[in-house]
């Protein structure tokens, strides 16, 4: 590529700092320093990563046929300066988890103890449902997101330095009272909780904990010391730190309590050296054939848009047995991402090659990593001669608008996808749609042909698609470019299609008087990072115009509403239903999991010197207050139980002081603000108010 006269000050001062790290690998590797490209294209990601993507650390490394050829880090200290990140640091890999829950039950059908396409409830016979059609799912299914299942129960599953069991042990009761959004195996949408059911399966068949498992039939052959979950014992101090806006210092370590979609810690070396179970490298861990099974395109099997090559095309397992763009080169890639909320990973197998790759960060975002990871991949297979050269991105250019036939007009109305309602005008040949993943641009899409609208951006294309189960999507696919990191192929469906819900007045009246107000989650533990952000834990009630829906879930009665977005992937895969009760006069609702309260319920913080806060003895969890005036502008000091603690919020939700975060125990209290207590039933938590100082 004419990379070269292209390049910026600051991109040749970042390959000029590469070198050493380039010299380190090739010595490592047996290669020149001077011909090592993919060393310096490596370091010049981590270098972007860090300076534009949020990113306060970097750690990758590639396998070439059971050897490390390419080791390395980049991080950034809280005062800003780079170091390098070892390679024993220790990183949250996410749903990069799913690859060895995934494994684990795939060697459980080699042994024979299991058959992926017999029930589930053959294995787990507690496993039960509120909808029939629950006896038909098989660990396939729970596999390759075809299950049906409304996708995931987070209460209590992302905590600091507590591992805390509960959103496992309570999993099967909480599936008691749920439906499924479909029929088994009608289509995949990523699902957590299926993975969890892996997880519990793995138990069940084995006689073991799932960490024992993990520790006994991987990390042992494999001698891995590195990679552990929540539950083993090891040194905290080897996990890379992880650091939010706002807080000083390094927060507590991250325990992603959901092990088997998402809680093991690893490094990319050793990531890469369970990357060889997964290929079939390894078949007195793992068979060959069970290898092969996993790499096969089972979202084929039900509904899903026609691309190919995309980055949501599940194997077992697998987010995408087709990544782009190797296909291009006539190579088979298989690509798994994962995010907790502090750290991101992402894994690439070439299994025909026998290489691997893996990036792991602290902070940024999956997409991006595997965005990275891909172009140091194209890096090294052109400076092994297995590619000519690396292929030009695909440019694009303002859309050419063509005359729409009339009978696309049918496609306007009301679509939906979890948590939202749009209605949709099909126009004189044009559609606009509001920002689509948080990464591709509210836009007007113009009619180009071919039933097909583009984007002002050129590189998106949405269509409206009549699937066979009787709905209609929008199918979404994009270019998505992320500067000096590269380009990610997505297409997917975005909004479903509702039908006319009319209510009687009765319900309508009930739910026009919620409309608009804020409900607060009371049983999180106040030591989850989930207090980083309050929108998780609040629901603002919001109906579309014609009242049939709410938060995009079809209205029922006065106090149910059902989810109806079924496909939609990107905000479609953790559906939630609705529902309101009323205790000793307060209104309180259950979604997702969790129970939440009403706004009317959440009164003034008492402003006076000295009170009290008392966790319910009932029930434990959260007490949400809002700053009036009165207690505006003092400073808080609250003397609180081991397990309590506190977090405060200014008027616009951002965060100003987090208890199990930062350690303190002060804050100044914002006007208009919000403020959480929490801790174990019957705690009480004395506070303090003083002027605040000048």
């Amino acid at each position: 590529m004419k990379m070269w006269k292209r390049m910026s000050a600051g991109v040749m001062a970042a390959l000029l700092l590469a070198l050493p790290v380039a010299e380190e690998a090739a010595r490592a590797s047996g290669g020149s320093a001077v011909n090592d490209l993919t060393g310096t294209k490596a370091r010049q990601l981590a270098e972007v990563l860090v300076d534009n993507y949020g990113v306060t650390g970097v750690q990758y490394a590639i396998r070439d046929e059971g050897k490390v050829v390419l080791s390395g880090g980049l991080g950034v200290t809280e005062s800003g300066s780079k170091t390098p990140v070892a390679k024993e640091a220790m990183f949250g890999i996410g749903s990069v988890s799913k690859m060895y829950v995934t494994a684990a039950a795939m060697m459980l059908a080699d042994a024979g103890k299991i058959n992926i396409d017999e029930p589930l409830t053959a294995y787990i016979p507690e496993f039960k449902m509120a909808d029939e059609r629950y006896k038909r799912i098989t660990p396939r299914m729970l596999m390759n997101h075809s299950a049906g299942l409304y996708g995931s129960h987070y209460k209590n599953s992302m905590l600091l330095d507590d591992n805390d069991t509960g959103n496992h042990d309570q999993l099967l009761e909480n599936l008691r009272s749920q439906r499924l959004k479909s029929d088994p195996g009608e289509y995949s949408v990523y699902a957590n909780d299926g993975f969890q059911l892996l997880e519990i399966l793995v138990e069940r068949v084995s006689g073991m904990s799932y960490s024992e498992f993990l520790a006994r039939h991987v990390g042992e052959p494999l001698q891995l010391t590195s990679t552990k979950t929540p539950l083993d014992e090891f040194d905290r101090g080897r996990l890379y730190p992880i650091r939010f806006p706002g807080i000083a210092g390094a927060l507590p370590p991250e325990n992603a309590n959901v092990i088997g979609t998402g809680g093991v810690y690893s490094t990319a070396e050793e990531l890469t050296l369970f990357a060889e179970v997964l290929t079939g490298e390894k078949p007195e861990l793992l068979s060959a054939a069970s290898a092969s099974a996993m790499q096969q395109p089972e979202y084929r099997r039900g509904v899903w848009v026609k691309d190919k090559t995309n980055t949501f095309g599940y194997g077992l397992g697998w987010d995408s047995v087709d990544l782009a763009p190797f296909g291009d080169y006539g190579i088979k890639a298989l690509t798994k991402g994962g995010d907790t909320l502090m750290y991101h990973s992402a894994l690439i197998a070439l299994p025909e090659e026998d290489v691997s790759i893996a990036l792991l960060t602290s902070g940024g975002s999956s997409v991006y990593n595997t965005a990275a990871a891909t172009n140091i991949l194209l890096a090294y297979l052109k400076q092994k001669g297995d590619i000519a050269e690396i292929l030009p991105a695909p440019t694009f250019s303002e859309p050419v608008k063509k005359d729409m036939p009339d009978r696309l007009r049918a496609y306007a109305g009301w679509y939906g996808t979890v948590g939202s309602t749009l209605r949709i005008t099909v126009d004189d040949g044009e559609v606009k749609l509001p920002a689509l993943m948080g990464l591709i641009p509210e836009q007007t899409y113009v009619y180009t042909g071919g039933d097909e609208f583009t984007g002002a951006d050129g590189r998106t294309v949405i269509s409206f698609d009549e699937q066979t189960n009787g709905h209609t999507y929008i199918r979404v696919k994009s270019h998505l470019e992320f500067p000096g990191l590269g380009q990610a192929v997505m297409a997917y469906y975005e909004y479903q299609k509702l039908a006319d819900n009319p209510v009687t007045e009765t319900v309508s009246k009930a739910w026009k008087e919620r409309n608009g107000r804020t409900y607060y989650a009371l049983d999180e533990k106040i030591n989850s990072l989930f207090y980083l952000s309050p929108s998780v834990l609040t629901k603002k009630i919001e109906l579309n115009e014609d009242g049939g829906y709410a938060n995009g879930a079809k209205i029922t009665n006065e106090d149910h509403a059902v989810n109806v977005a079924e496909i939609p992937v990107m905000n479609g895969r953790d559906a939630f239903d609705l529902e309101f009760f009323r205790k000793d006069g307060v209104e309180y609702l259950r979604a997702a999991g969790r129970t939440y309260v009403g706004e009317a319920a959440v009164k003034p913080i008492y402003g006076g010197d000295s009170s009290i806060v008392t966790i319910p003895a009932e029930s434990g969890g959260a007490r949400w207050f809002k700053i009036g005036g009165e207690a505006a502008g003092r400073t808080m000091t609250v003397d609180q139980p081991q397990h309590a603690g506190f977090v405060v919020y200014d008027a616009k939700g951002a965060l100003v002081s987090f208890s199990a975060a930062g350690g303190s125990r002060t804050a100044v209290l914002p006007e208009d603000g919000l403020i959480v207590f929490g801790g174990r039933p019957g705690d009480v938590l004395k506070i303090n108010m003083t002027a605040e100082s000048k």
